[in-house]
């Protein structure tokens, strides 16, 4: 059953590729984005509140989490435009493993995910970021990143089949931006007032900032908090994951 499960979800994951040949410009746009953000807040908006050492350095990991925390919108979309559609009525209708559908969304997301961290890093690079722990480290803290993404991707996948529409999920995306925002990806929390600043600490946004941070030895990293930004990404799966495949499992029931 587990081969049918992967066969099924890898054909899913290359339908959704084959729609990056027809729609190159929207998979352009989603990796610049970002880059213009990191960009923007660097050279424009600069100067982080209770940041020691360089900025860039605090600035770029920030932006990396919260890269991973937007852009959901187009997979949302093409959930919903699926179910309203009937394409994935047609594809329940096959002898296919319940879930593939969204298992092969998810898998092209995470990839282009992963090329958005990619292209996010060189222009990290270009303007000045430095990490100083090595590859391991670089290494470890692009899991910890792509580990908030699945998670994020899920709670996404989960809101677009309740929103069930293209036109609804424009409202249901603004939810992403306070989580965003609420973050220490551009300034400290001790620099924020004490409520807000304590509300921003367990965003589990800045939980991955700060253990990035930390992995890569930039400043506004905390030896310990690892353990945190691996914990709420897999306490997020752990509720939308099976809530989204139940979801999915009751569509046209």
């Amino acid at each position: 059953m587990s081969t049918y499960a992967l066969t099924d979800s890898w054909t899913m994951t290359r339908r959704e590729l084959a729609h990056w040949a027809r729609q190159p410009v929207r998979v352009l746009v989603g990796l610049v984005f970002p880059v213009m953000l990191l960009l923007m807040f660097g050279y424009l908006v600069g100067g982080g509140r209770g940041v020691e050492g360089e900025y860039v350095d605090y600035l770029v990991p920030g932006m990396l989490a919260l890269t991973m925390a937007f852009g959901l919108e187009a997979t949302m979309i093409a959930v919903t435009q699926d179910l309203d559609k009937g394409v994935i009525d047609r594809f329940r209708s096959m002898p296919m493993t319940n879930g593939a559908v969204l298992v092969g969304r998810s898998a092209a997301d995470m990839l282009q995910s992963a090329l958005g961290l990619t292209a996010m890093i060189g222009v990290g690079y270009a303007i000045g970021w430095r990490t100083h722990s090595g590859v391991t480290g670089l290494l470890a803290a692009v899991g910890l990143l792509l580990l908030f993404r699945f998670a994020m991707l899920w709670i996404g996948i989960h809101l677009a089949m309740v929103a069930g529409k293209p036109e609804l999920v424009q409202a249901v995306q603004i939810l992403v931006w306070p989580v965003g925002f609420l973050s220490n990806a551009f300034a400290t929390p001790d620099s924020m007032p004490g409520r807000l600043g304590t509300a921003v600490e367990w965003n589990p946004l800045s939980r991955t900032a700060t253990a990035v941070r930390d992995l890569v030895g930039g400043p506004g990293g905390e030896p310990g908090h690892v353990w945190a930004a691996v914990v709420w990404p897999l306490a997020l799966l752990a509720v939308f994951f099976p809530l989204a495949v139940r979801r999915f499992a009751r569509l046209s029931r």
